[in-house]
């Protein structure tokens, strides 16, 4: 397979993607006044616990919690062994607060006064502190400069170092459009999501760089753009193999899970497909445009 020659190609589809996120997110600060949708783990909000004093389904609660205050992910629940409802989305005004007790009560025939259904309401404040926020990105951050170095030294060239911590980069860009097209709530599922795909990922690219170092002892007379393309297509297979087989476990989970599992496997079915191709299509294109680079400038340096 041509990876090398159609590698502009590769590169566009991957830019393309990634700007998407980028204009999104300005276009949704305009909008809803944040670039991203933040859920309560990283904004706070409100709590509003409700007696309904019958059966009922929670997306009919979240559809009127989104009518009445505009935020389409509250999370809804159900308190065990009670036909009660704890309510928390974005935060509330005490008019917000009365039109959302309202709407319930036209619609369950909730009772009014000291003895109503109406239990209590607060504001709730973040759970992910902004110290660790900090301290994910340079769990990031120091997981990528690892990766860096070790992979320079195991396979002596800083470049294949390089080139996989830019895949990896890739990724994170491809999950954050993601999170800001679809508008999938970033809590803390966020950071794990982050924190497992870059793992994930870097485990394709390490078995393709290394069937790269065993072809280049075999194909010594062979060019820059055959001894890529072997290598690749060599180890295509078990990439894609293994790919599928994590994206059909969690495209499971995805499917029979609760909404708080689904917002964790969506994005990790993207990682899981983002990291298999940039893996494949992007991280040794990356390390040929480096050599060559690298070639060309000591060519030119020689000529001088």
């Amino acid at each position: 397979m041509k990876i090398i020659e159609k590698r502009k190609t590769f590169f566009t589809i991957s830019l393309i993607l990634i700007l998407s996120g980028l204009i999104a997110m300005p276009i949704f600060s305009a909008i809803e006044g944040r670039i991203l949708n933040y859920d309560l783990e990283f904004s706070g909000g409100s709590m509003l616990h409700v007696n309904i004093g019958q059966p009922f389904d929670n997306n009919d609660i979240a559809d009127i919690v989104a009518e009445v205050t505009g935020n389409s992910t509250p999370q809804i629940q159900k308190v065990t062994g009670k036909e009660e409802v704890i309510i928390k989305t974005v935060e509330m005004d005490t008019e917000t607060r009365d039109r959302l007790y309202q709407a319930l009560q036209e619609k369950y025939g909730l009772k009014d006064g000291k003895d109503g259904d109406f239990l209590n309401f607060s504001n709730i404040s973040p759970s992910v502190s902004g110290e660790m926020k900090v301290k994910a990105f340079q769990a990031v951050g120091l997981s990528a400069l690892a990766m860096l170095i070790y992979i320079s030294l195991r396979f002596k060239d800083y470049r294949l170092g390089l080139s996989a911590v830019l895949a990896l980069l890739h990724d994170v860009l491809i999950m954050l459009t993601v999170y800001a097209v679809f508008r999938v709530p970033v809590n803390n599922s966020f950071i794990a999501a982050m924190l497992t795909i870059v793992g994930y990922s870097i485990n394709d690219t390490i078995v393709i760089f290394d069937r790269i170092r065993e072809n280049q002892h075999k194909m010594k007379r062979s060019s820059l753009e055959e001894l890529i393309n072997r290598s690749v297509t060599q180890t295509m297979i078990r990439s894609i193999n293994t790919s599928i087989t994590t994206f059909v476990m969690i495209a499971v989970l995805y499917f029979l899970g609760v909404s708080s599992i689904k917002e964790f496997a969506l994005p990790l079915m993207v990682g899981v497909l983002s990291g298999t191709y940039s893996s494949i299509f992007i991280a040794s294109p990356l390390w040929y445009v480096l050599k060559k680079r690298a070639a060309n400038k000591k060519e030119a340096n020689a000529n001088a």
